[in-house]
This record gives C-alpha cells, sequence and structure tokens, in this order.
C-alpha cells in the first residue's frame, strides 16, 4: 500500500486539494497535517467539522448520493496486471471522457461518474471501481470502460 499512498500524496500536492480519498478508506488531508492517509487524524478532523455545524446529520444528509459498485478484480497472469494498466494507459480511449487519467493507474472522469483500473501491488489481478450518479450513467461508464479494456486486451474475461 505504500506504493500507492506515494501516489495519492503526488497527486495532493499537485492539485492543491485540500482533501482525497479512496475507495478502500484511505484519506488524505492536506491541511494542518501532512497529507498523507492517518485514520486518526482523518476521524478526527471529520468530527471537529461536524462539531462546528449547527445539524451534524443534515450536513451528512446533504453530501450527493452516487451509486457505486464495488471494486471488481481482473484475474491476470503474475506481473501482467501492471503490464495491462500501463497499455491502458498508452492506448486506452474513453468515448464518454471529459477527462482520462493516466498517472498510476487509468481511469476516466464524465459528468455523470467516474472509473478506474489500478494493478494491485499484493495479487496478479487489476482492480476496477465504477461510480455514477444514478445506475444508468453507472452502465454507460461501465461499458465505456468495458470497450476501451477489451481494445487493448481481446480475450480478457470481465465480471461486469
Amino acid at each position: 500500500m505504500a506504493h500507492r499512498t506515494l501516489a495519492d500524496q503526488a497527486k495532493l500536492k499537485e492539485t492543491g486539494a485540500p482533501l482525497a480519498g479512496e475507495m478502500s478508506g484511505h484519506i488524505f488531508f492536506n491541511d494542518r497535517w501532512y497529507g498523507f492517509d492517518d485514520a486518526v487524524y482523518s476521524g478526527s478532523r471529520l468530527l471537529e467539522l461536524l462539531s462546528k455545524v449547527k445539524d451534524p446529520s443534515a450536513e451528512l444528509e446533504a453530501l450527493p448520493d452516487a451509486t457505486t459498485r464495488q471494486e471488481l478484480q481482473l484475474k491476470t497472469a503474475e506481473g501482467e496486471n501492471f503490464a495491462l494498466v500501463e497499455r491502458l494507459k498508452a492506448e486506452a480511449k474513453f468515448d464518454a471522457a471529459r477527462e482520462v487519467i493516466r498517472s498510476m493507474e487509468c481511469g476516466s472522469n464524465t459528468q455523470m461518474g467516474s472509473a478506474f483500473a489500478r494493478p494491485s501491488n499484493t495479487t496478479p489481478v487489476r482492480s476496477a471501481a465504477f461510480r455514477g450518479r444514478f445506475t444508468a450513467a453507472l452502465e454507460r461508464i461501465q461499458q465505456d470502460f468495458r470497450r476501451a479494456l477489451l481494445a487493448v486486451k481481446p480475450d480478457a474475461r470481465l465480471p461486469f
């Protein structure tokens, strides 16, 4: 996980974002702290921020809803997970993307959601995760990602 954390720290510094997070639950604050993942600090900061509002429950309920699918895994041969993501970063075309991410992972952002793929550091799998504002958007994002992945690895057996 250290390799992933370094990439997140670099992206946090590059963008100047006050906060970053991963679906895996890693949260990075970039103010009054060093910008690395620290669960105790993240929990404390969340409690601090919520203590400053009149109705903490209303603040949390006001956050936008998103349809999210769990992280899916594509099994690969040993070491192939890194090569596959490198090919995606070099060759993938996402029809609906307003932004294509080509850092430690490969992914796309649209107005309706996002998709990403990254190699696992611990097992020979490539993980993918999808987020959409509503179910139809999520399905379109998944299909766009499916097309991009099958273009670089036609024999991929996809779990979505």
